[in-house]
């Protein structure tokens, strides 16, 4: 028997008093957070939820994201992990897709309306047959939603003891959302053998607090695998505390680092830019003095931004690479051994990576090639997409679709993304998907997206468009109508308007070209 939940359990069986979640002035011990989990478990059996029925979870990073995730894997359920930036229509696909029996939706903000959206979605989905409402107010047993049951009154009565579904280590934990070159997303199903050894893996590589209490500050979002991995699982694995924080500010996260005397952070570049340019009056000394990790993932960090960091706090940022397929780490660079700037590192415990042509043939030495990983961490597969599992998978071997050199030290440099994803502030941007939501306004008649550079996000979205004769459109009026139908980091920023796209002769557009 292996069950992820077993994370969660050791904590509270070995460190009961001891903090496992920090959020604004609340602190929730282990034993606790633990006794809801199990009260949330209890209230699924109760309403009908079986080993094997995916809870879809759209939460940012406040308690309530792991009472529900613990609580569904208590119960051998799997977890289906929302963005909260969907859209109405895109949290419809995800529940339809995954075939999910259950909602869980924070209420949300004015300004981010997670909750209407969510029960907007649930409403057109039959199958989706269960929807608890995460209210913003804590303990409130009335929901903002007419019609919607709230967390703490679903919990009312439920039992805080509950001993957990066996499930075995190939079973299916969670199923991570990623899109491709397929247009829609696809559900990368990770199992309880890949989250777990992930979650140690990624805590090997981590140095140890004098005391062995670490505190993370988890910003990442906990609905994206890095964070989930890194900072939720490997925290807990440690018996460590996450201090939890929703949304990323640079004054509010060196407060944060001060006043709980914050051991490890991880992030994407731009974090560590906000920490750089955060203008409030901190101690950076103590801050220091006490953080003795940073790992950086998500996108390339920039040299500069790398020596500012260590000029400013005085430590070495640690770079890695992974993806939501592989759980997410794959390699790292270990704080042992000297790191190379721009290079995402050695494989990690378990893991193995080598380079592959575009018909799955390993390429020796320096490369360039398409990095294919075997070990631990790599996923069953897509959820219901057997078709994408063949393109993807050989011989326990996954192609990730980004093209790396490597050294003779055997460190890995990423040159490419074959798949033309863009990063924007840490999201992965497919341009496919939003090509066809472009294509679907009545005055496009052709659409290409692709990444350029910016300052502050990494990489912006620009779509070029050839619009549909005797058009009116105009830049502005399409970006607000990409806006109500994409996530807030989906929709282009930028859109410039052509007459005619390079293109090959099999009428292939010629992306490189555009950027």
């Amino acid at each position: 028997m292996l069950n992820l939940s077993v994370l969660l359990e050791d904590g509270a069986r070995n460190r009961p008093e001891r903090d496992a979640i920090v959020f604004g002035d609340m602190r929730l011990n282990y034993a606790l957070v633990n006794m809801i989990a199990n009260q949330v478990a209890n209230l699924l059996v109760s309403r009908g939820i079986r080993p094997g029925d995916k809870v879809a979870l759209a939460c940012p990073n406040v308690p309530y994201f792991p009472f529900v995730y613990f609580g569904a894997l208590k119960a051998g359920a799997v977890v289906v992990p929302l963005n909260v930036l969907l859209t109405p229509r895109e949290i419809e696909y995800h529940l339809r897709d995954s075939g999910a029996k259950a909602l869980f939706a924070f209420t949300g903000t004015p300004e981010l309306p997670l909750g209407e959206r969510a029960w907007q979605a649930f409403q057109e989905v039959a199958e989706c047959e269960l929807y608890i409402d995460l209210p913003a107010a804590a303990g409130a047993t009335t929901s903002a939603i007419p019609g919607a049951e709230t967390f703490w009154a679903a919990l009312n009565g439920q039992p805080g003891e509950f001993e957990s579904v066996r499930t075995e280590g190939d079973d299916v934990a969670v199923i991570i959302y990623t899109s491709g070159t397929t247009g829609q997303p696809k559900g990368a199903q990770l199992t309880h053998t890949n989250l777990l050894f992930n979650a140690v893996a990624s805590s090997a590589l981590f140095d140890q607090a004098p005391d062995s209490h670490d505190v993370f500050l988890t910003v990442l979002p906990l609905f994206h695998i890095f964070g989930q991995t890194t900072m939720m699982n490997a925290a807990l694995y440690r018996h460590g505390t996450m201090v939890l924080m929703p949304r990323f500010d640079g004054d509010e996260a060196l407060s944060l680092m001060e006043k709980e005397k914050v051991t490890i952070f991880a992030g994407v570049p731009t974090m560590y830019w906000g920490l750089l340019n955060a203008q409030g009056d901190h101690d950076i000394k103590q801050i220091s003095q006490t953080l003795h990790t940073a790992v950086s993932g998500g996108a390339s960090l920039p040299a500069e931004v790398a020596r500012k960091v260590k000029e400013k706090f005085g430590i070495e940022i640690l770079e890695g690479y992974g993806l939501s397929e592989t759980s997410p780490v794959v390699s790292f660079n270990n704080p042992k051994r000297k790191a190379k700037p721009g290079s995402i590192g050695l494989p990690i415990w378990g893991v193995e990576m080598k380079l592959v042509d575009e018909n799955f043939n390993t390429i020796e030495g320096e490369g360039p090639g398409e990095i294919a990983v075997r070990g631990h961490c790599v996923m069953k597969g897509y959820h219901n997409r057997p078709e994408a599992n063949a393109q993807v998978m050989r011989d326990g071997w996954f192609r990730t679709g980004d093209i790396a050199r490597r050294d003779e030290e055997g460190f890995y440099f990423i040159i490419d993304r074959s798949k033309d994803m863009i990063i924007r502030g840490g999201y992965n941007v497919y341009p496919r998907e939003i090509e066809e939501v472009l294509m679907t306004h009545p005055q496009v008649s052709l659409a290409a997206v692709v990444g350029v550079p910016h300052d502050t996000h990494g990489e912006e979205i620009k779509a070029f468009v050839i619009p549909a004769e005797g058009a009116t459109l105009t830049e502005d009026e399409l970006i607000a109508w990409a806006k109500e139908r994409l996530a807030a980091y989906k929709y282009p920023r930028i859109v410039e308007f052509r007459t005619e796209l390079p293109m090959t002769a099999t009428g292939k557009i010629l992306k490189r070209e555009l950027r």
